[in-house]
């Protein structure tokens, strides 16, 4: 039981401190209140958003826009890595160009997604699908192309069809891999549509923080800032209970 709560406390005792610390800064930095307000200023408006309704509004509406970008990716992304990790030709034409394309940030794609797109749900969609897609992709391909070739032997010799080759060897060899890209993925998704919403949307976490800002309302500012970290988190925890499955693992037995 004790152990317990020392590693609940020793997980927890670095935000004590940054609290601490944060308060110090607010008394004795200079700044005023408007600039760089205290813990309980911030607490306090972030329990006024809570109680109005719009941090629920804005928060729902940025998971809102991660879940269908980052289903959308999955959706497109991990077929199409599983076919190039399969099929060399496949690799071999698409490869160059997913390199290319891959390191652009999706920020750079936002002139072009307002333009197709326009303002709205859209872009931000479209920018949270190219920021998890990529990485999907060449995380499932590496994964599949490193498939032990004697599982594809075992499944030949029971005559296994191609449906039952990706059901039975190859998802079941790359899920290791995959969960591990989607967990990382998932977190830069969150990322990108805090940014996309601070020009192309009208609601969400990032417009909070935009539209505060704007109105010098910094204690909402950093209140936007908490709620993305905290979600960030039981985002992160989701993921870690996939990659904790113990079936899934069977592919990265050592051989």
């Amino acid at each position: 039981m004790m152990s317990h709560v020392f590693r609940f406390l020793n997980r927890y005792l670095a935000f004590f401190f940054i609290f601490l610390l944060w308060e110090a800064l607010a008394r004795f930095s200079g700044w005023s209140v408007q600039v760089f307000p205290g813990p309980v200023r911030v607490f306090t408006s972030l329990w006024e958003l809570m109680l109005s309704g719009d941090l629920f509004k804005h928060a729902a509406a940025s998971l809102f826009r991660v879940t269908i970008g980052f289903y959308l990716a999955i959706l497109f992304g991990i077929p199409l890595g599983i076919v190039l990790g399969r099929w060399k030709i496949a690799y071999e034409f698409l490869n160059p160009v997913i390199q290319f394309l891959r390191p652009i940030s999706p920020l750079a794609w936002i002139p072009l997604a307002m333009l197709w797109f326009g303002i709205g749900d859209k872009p931000a969609v479209f920018l949270i699908f190219l920021s998890s897609f990529f990485p999907l992709v060449v995380s499932t391909t590496a994964a599949v192309a490193s498939i032990n070739p004697m599982y594809f032997q075992v499944g030949a010799n029971f005559a296994f069809n191609k449906f039952e080759v990706a059901t039975k060897i190859i998802i079941p060899a790359m899920l290791p891999s995959v969960i591990t890209a989607l967990r990382i993925s998932v977190v830069i998704a969150w990322i990108v549509v805090v940014a996309a919403e601070m020009i192309a949307v009208k609601s969400g976490l990032g417009y909070l923080i935009l539209d505060s800002r704007n109105a010098l309302r910094m204690d909402y500012v950093m209140d936007g800032m908490i709620v993305i970290g905290a979600i960030g988190i039981l985002l992160d925890m989701v993921m870690r209970r996939l990659s904790r499955i113990e079936s899934v693992f069977w592919g990265t037995v050592s051989h």
